[in-house]
């Protein structure tokens, strides 16, 4: 038998990958697998071929090659891209191929016509995080190319990619670039180069292979074993639908030379299996199963089409000397895209205290990106929870007349779709009384008595459900801030019923940044504001990056304010006025602060700003000290001392007269 010897060599790697192929075979298995193999034969396979490539490697939706020359991989690449852009042009959207490209240059391994190599696992990864239509090259290839190709490339920063030690630097050529550059000098629709028999039984029984095994990359690392109770997936096991909101939380890595940290990063992952499970609507696989893919390569698709997942969430925990960094990482199991990237860097202190903090941030932060991502791809015959989550994904911009309506309208739709959900019929009771109490109601009685009507049946039904009794809290809030005439005493009893409501949801959902703000605020009402401080302070640090940060920046800036805590108000209430300018509550206590300061003309300024922002809402409640003193919320009988002194006697000094 022949030996083979293995050789080194510097090349360009060149990854490419079908774009939503499971979904696309779900929907025509033979017709994608004729499109794909015809895209390669007429269009990918000329071009590797004109720029003196070669292709290593094929699978049923994939191809790598090498090339010698980094300048002709990006431009092969480059063109076909362009190329696709022309083939299948009077296909809907959602048929049509496309292909996300990665391009590294490294040293590989090179033996029986095969490649290997870290640099083949990075062309891989930079293909995971194109866009559709797009590449992405590293560092490397960018520097090579700067000078010789007229390319215009994106700086995407750096990202941590599984099992590549050191971050690689991202640079993107985007759809919208490559769509500028000249049309493929390929034919749309070239005729097929004809084959041995030999070389065509051979791909034959290599996509037979392919098709069996249920590959993806075939690169040579071994592939997480499956599941306990779970068969691997064969050409006959179907695979498991993966449910909206599905995700499984990997075992972070310890990437720390201390082995004694394997314990806070395996904590890390059971604390987040357990908080995300926590979430509505939301499944997530077992911290048992997770674990078998401890210390095993993890290949985003196999893992989704294993466990019947949408999402995956993969991290790494790394502590040098007194500093300790958590990365993560969100991917969409059916692309490999990177959804969503986070970094924290920390001083190592009280362990527990500094994991719950991660922990309920990483939390946080993915119950926005995972509605987020799944209120983007609707479907063709949506149901109630696709609207709910819809409506979710536009409750969470920023509150507009205009995001009130469409995230209504997705509740609307959600009860007319399943009139029998209770998490309908909540959704949209909730949407109406946070729109009362956003002022941004045409007629807050009617959407009140709606919302009460609601929930009522709703919670006689489930009186146990946390989040019927967070709503109770909205509607009690709503009715003590909104415009029914009540007057001081009943509005701080309805501030005061909203408070059990929000504590008895938060017991079970003690992250929701939003209900902290919210309990927050009704704590500062009835003058608990020492407890309203950390409450807010929590909602901030646990959401550095929420839609809603100016409010929470507003109301600890007014908690200050009405403790004479001057100077600290005026930092949160800046920090508001940057966040959201058209928003008037922080001009006009910012126009008190300053002339509390005796800053006249400071004081001045935020108060004209404030009133033109009122103007724009017909809104004059602060036209005159007697409009303010009437119409205030804060008016109130625990209040109203400090709001004399510290509102009413700011504003006077910032020029509001008194009639």
């Amino acid at each position: 038998m022949a030996t083979t010897t293995a050789t080194r060599r510097l090349a360009a790697i060149l990854a490419a990958d079908v774009v939503g192929y499971s979904r696309l075979m779900g929907a025509d298995e033979e017709g994608t697998h004729e499109r794909v193999k015809a895209h390669l034969v007429e269009l990918i396979d000329p071009k590797i071929g004109e720029h003196h490539g070669r292709i290593v490697k094929t699978t049923g939706d994939g191809v790598l090659a090498e090339f010698a020359s980094v300048v002709d991989a990006v431009r092969c690449a480059a063109e076909v891209q362009r190329g696709m852009l022309d083939r299948e042009a009077d296909l809907p959207d959602e048929r049509r191929i496309r292909f996300r490209i990665g391009i590294n240059l490294g040293d590989v391994i090179a033996e029986n016509n095969d490649i290997f190599g870290d640099g083949i696992n990075v062309a891989a990864r930079l293909e995971a995080l194109a866009e559709p239509g797009g590449i992405c090259v590293s560092r490397t290839v960018r520097d090579q190319i700067r000078n010789r190709l007229p390319y215009l490339l994106d700086d995407r920063g750096e990202h941590n990619v599984k099992n590549i030690a050191l971050p690689v630097r991202v640079y993107a050529l985007r759809p919208e670039t490559i769509a500028d550059l000249p049309a493929s000098s390929v034919p749309i629709a070239a005729p097929r180069r004809r084959r041995s028999t030999v070389a065509a039984a051979a791909a034959t029984a290599a996509a037979a292979l392919v098709v069996a095994a249920g590959a993806w990359w075939m690169w040579p690392t071994p592939k997480p074993a499956p599941a306990p109770g779970m068969a691997a997936a064969t050409s006959v096991a179907q695979p498991l639908t993966a449910p909206r909101l599905s995700i499984v939380v990997l075992p972070f890595d310890n990437l720390s030379n201390d082995p004694d940290q394997q314990y806070f990063a395996d904590g890390i992952t059971e604390d987040l299996t357990t908080d995300l499970s926590r979430l509505p609507n939301m499944l997530v696989i077992a911290r048992n199963t997770a674990f078998t893919y401890k210390g095993k390569p993890v290949d985003a698709k196999q893992i989704g089409h294993d466990l019947g997942v949408r999402y995956l969430l993969e991290g790494s925990v790394q502590r040098s000397g007194n500093q300790l960094r958590v990365n993560t990482q969100l991917i969409d199991a059916e692309t490999g895209t990177h959804l969503y990237a986070e970094r924290f860097d920390r001083a190592v202190g009280d362990m527990f205290a500094l994991q719950n903090d991660v922990t309920s941030r990483i939390a946080v932060a993915l119950n926005l990106e995972l509605v987020a991502a799944e209120a983007a791809r609707p479907s063709e015959k949506p149901d109630a929870l696709e609207y709910i989550l819809r409506g979710r994904a536009a409750n969470a911009k920023p509150p507009t007349r205009e995001s009130k309506v469409e995230s209504i309208g997705f509740y609307e739709r959600a009860v007319a779709a399943d009139p029998g959900s209770i998490d309908a019929q909540s959704r949209l009771a909730d949407g109406l009384a946070g729109r009362v109490l956003d002022g941004m109601s045409d007629s807050p009685a009617e959407d009140i008595k709606r919302a009460e009507a609601l929930l009522a049946p709703a919670l006689a039904t489930s009186p146990r459900n946390p989040f019927l009794h967070y709503i109770q809290g909205q509607v009690s809030r709503a009715l003590a801030q909104g415009p029914f005439g009540l007057d001081a005493e009943a509005r701080s009893a309805r501030f005061a019923d909203a408070i059990p409501e929000y504590e008895i949801y938060l017991a079970t959902n003690p992250n929701d940044v939003g209900v902290l703000a919210h309990l927050a605020w009704c704590k500062f009402m009835t003058g608990a504001e020492e407890e309203a401080i950390p409450l807010l302070e929590k909602a901030i640090r646990l959401s550095p990056r929420d839609p809603r940060l100016y409010l929470f920046y507003t109301r600890l800036g007014t908690v200050h304010l009405f403790q004479g805590h001057v100077d600290e108000a005026i930092l949160w209430l800046e920090k508001a006025r940057r966040d959201n300018p058209p928003f008037p509550a922080p001009h006009w206590q910012l126009a008190a602060a300053y002339g509390l300061k005796d800053d006249t003309a400071r004081a001045k300024a935020e108060l004209a700003e404030a009133q033109e922002t009122l103007k724009r809402r017909n809104d004059d409640r602060f036209g005159t000290i007697a409009l303010v003193r009437k119409n205030s919320d804060w008016n109130t009988p625990v209040l109203h001392e400090r709001f004399e002194e510290f509102v009413i006697t700011g504003l006077h000094k910032a020029g509001l007269p008194e009639e």
